[in-house]
């Protein structure tokens, strides 16, 4: 369980937390506040019962047009004003002290030409480019600048930077380049959004979930857990992740997810990223349970009527 968070985003909801954080969390993810003074609640909460904050970038919302910053478009202005904006961000969060700071990456984000993304929520159009507009060569180019910059900067201001993947293309599925990074740029870290890799792999026939998570999980910092349903549409978008809900209906199979993280790192940290609100109280203390046995041991991968 001190390897668990709840997220809290757009304001300190102290209902939610209250319902959902346990004694012995390690933290609590926020993103996109819209006052100080609920940042202020959140820092006095965290204090109060000594939890660790971390940031899903940006903390502040600032009326940003995207939440996410563009960091490797290829609009060198858009570029600048990305770096611009982390920077800035860095400085106030130095105050704030969050154990990492995490951003979707790569954004805009890289897609295979060949797939309907359709079905994928892009903020807007300037958010994604197809990878026939965007080359190996100057995706790792880009790569390395951010990893460079975000390396220092986390030595300035103690914080691990994460990496969270959105859509992804063969640049990272198939070839060795962002592993070869991740070596060299320790420091460096990844988020693995378990909701997001069995969308992906429902939607792109070239992808296998599986096979990205077992490539990158030794490099896991936080996994985001929720769990979704895909049939012909998508139902229950960030639904808790329940025992319950089985693959051959359409659900992210959670368990074999962190089976498969678990053999390669089993240091990881766990965001319930889900709308508890959609279950009961004691089915999110099932929630809780299940997960807390796939991370320590096996049992959790075991049938029981809930």
């Amino acid at each position: 369980m001190n390897r668990f968070l709840i997220g809290q985003y757009g304001k300190y909801d102290q209902d939610k937390q209250k319902r959902d954080f346990r004694a012995g969390f390690f933290g609590v993810e926020a993103c996109l506040f819209k006052s100080e003074k609920d940042i202020e609640l959140l820092l006095s909460e965290s204090r109060k019962r000594d939890f660790q904050l971390a940031v899903h970038f940006p903390l502040r919302n600032k009326g940003w047009k995207l939440r996410d910053v563009q960091f490797m478009s290829k609009d060198i202005n858009c570029k600048k004003y990305a770096y611009e904006q982390i920077e800035a961000e860095l400085k106030y969060l130095s105050k704030i002290r969050p154990k990492y700071i995490l951003f979707h990456y790569p954004k805009p984000v890289l897609l295979d030409g060949e797939v309907d993304w359709s079905k994928w929520r892009f903020a807007d159009p300037t958010e994604y480019y197809y990878d026939h507009e965007y080359s190996y060569q100057e995706f790792l180019k880009q790569s390395e600048e951010l990893f460079r910059w975000l390396t220092e900067k986390s030595n300035r201001y103690n914080f691990t930077p994460v990496l969270e993947f959105d859509a992804l293309n063969s640049y990272i599925y198939e070839k060795s380049g962002l592993c070869d990074l991740l070596e060299r740029y320790s420091r460096m870290r990844i988020c693995l959004d378990i909701a997001r890799l069995h969308l992906q792999n429902k939607l792109d026939g070239n992808f296998d979930g599986y096979a990205l998570a077992q490539k990158y999980a030794k490099y896991a910092e936080v996994i985001h857990l929720s769990n979704l349903r895909v049939k012909d549409n998508l139902f229950n978008n960030h639904y808790p992740a329940l025992r319950r809900l089985k693959p051959e209906q359409g659900w992210a199979d959670i368990a074999k997810y962190i089976s498969i993280i678990k053999g390669e790192n089993n240091q990881f940290k766990v965001l319930f990223e889900h709308r508890s609100e959609l279950i009961s109280e004691q089915e999110l203390n099932y929630c809780y349970q299940w997960i807390s046995e796939l991370v320590s041991s096996n049992r959790g991968l075991e049938e029981e009527k809930y």
